[in-house]
This record gives structure tokens, C-alpha cells and sequence, in this order.
């Protein structure tokens, strides 16, 4: 499966398993096991969706925020229990106005998950431990 490096954003081709002891990159040779969350911008953002054969939870949000500020660090601890499930990703909206505007983005923060390419579902507000898992089981092969 293609999965994105987080530190390099290399797209790596890795066998299916249930597991990993260890995977790194090709390109840049950090594990793939450590990170799991990318900052995308204009330059990046669907070459890695279309990228990736994993879902990618897209966090739509900005620094002057309160709901984004309480649900970034949230953001953060998940992403990590998802390691080659699921990638994770932020845009800052102020920086990224254009993204904000293709995916019209009416309030912040919002979630939208990705498979293929494709949008497959949108959540808009902060979200708790729990829900954040809830929706991100809910689109893992």
C-alpha cells in the first residue's frame, strides 16, 4: 500500500499488515512508525490525497481559534494511535485561504476525510477523544 512519509512527504509503497516492528522511508529514511501528522498547503495537499491508499483526516483550522486550540492536541494523540491506518493532516485556513475556499469552508474547525481523492465525509466543530475515533473507524479498510 502507498503510504506518505509525515517528515518528508515521499510516497513509500509498504506491504498490508496488521502490524509493523519497523518501517522508514525510502527517501528520507525516518521511520514511518513515530509521526503521523503533515501540515499541507496549496503545493501539497492532493498529491498527497490521491497519494495515499489510506484515509486522510484533513483538520481544517486557525491559529486564533478557542474550539481549534482544545481540539489540536486531541488532534495530535490520535494520530499517532493511527499510524498507517489513517494519516492526519491540518491546514491553516488564514495561511491556506485557497484550500479553505476549494472545500468551502464555512466554519472552523472542520474535519473532512479523504479515501482516493475522494471526500467521504465532513464534520464541523470541535470534537472529543471519542468522536474523533468513532469517525475515523468508521472509514478504515
Amino acid at each position: 500500500m502507498r503510504i506518505i512519509c509525515p517528515s518528508c512527504t515521499a510516497v513509500n509503497n509498504i506491504p498490508k499488515k496488521e502490524s509493523y516492528k519497523k518501517a522508514n522511508c525510502g527517501k528520507c529514511k525516518e521511520s514511518l512508525l513515530e509521526k503521523n501528522l503533515i501540515n499541507l498547503t496549496d503545493n501539497n495537499f492532493d498529491e498527497i490525497l490521491v497519494n495515499s491508499d489510506i484515509p486522510v483526516i484533513v483538520d481544517f483550522w486557525a491559529p486564533w481559534c478557542g474550539p481549534c486550540k482544545i481540539m489540536g492536541p486531541i488532534f495530535e494523540k490520535i494520530s499517532n494511535e493511527y499510524v498507517l491506518k489513517a494519516l492526519f493532516t491540518k491546514v491553516d485556513t488564514e495561511v491556506e485561504q485557497n484550500l479553505g475556499s476549494k472545500y468551502s469552508i464555512r466554519s472552523i474547525p472542520t474535519l473532512i476525510v479523504f479515501k482516493d481523492g475522494v471526500e467521504l465525509e465532513r464534520v464541523s466543530g470541535a470534537l472529543d477523544e471519542s468522536s474523533l475515533q468513532s469517525l475515523v473507524n468508521k472509514h478504515l479498510l
